[in-house]
């Protein structure tokens, strides 16, 4: 699943998108396109405990 998250500015919050999601499932897998915001997210969650788990955070994710 992939998603927009406007407020993703930096190696930072790179860094905890990545935390927060290894820990709702520690064998997913990220790729991560910084510039444009944009994370692909390969995981066995559903993307609603995903956008809810960032929302948690401070990130807005959106379905991109």
């Amino acid at each position: 699943m992939k998603f927009h998250i406007a407020n993703m500015t930096c190696g930072g919050c790179a860094r905890g998108i990545t935390t927060a999601i290894k820990e709702l499932d520690s064998n997913a897998s990220l790729d991560i396109d910084l510039q444009n915001r944009i994370v692909e997210i390969n995981t066995t969650v559903s993307q609603d405990q995903v956008i809810a788990t960032l929302s948690e955070r401070g990130f807005t994710a959106d379905p991109a």
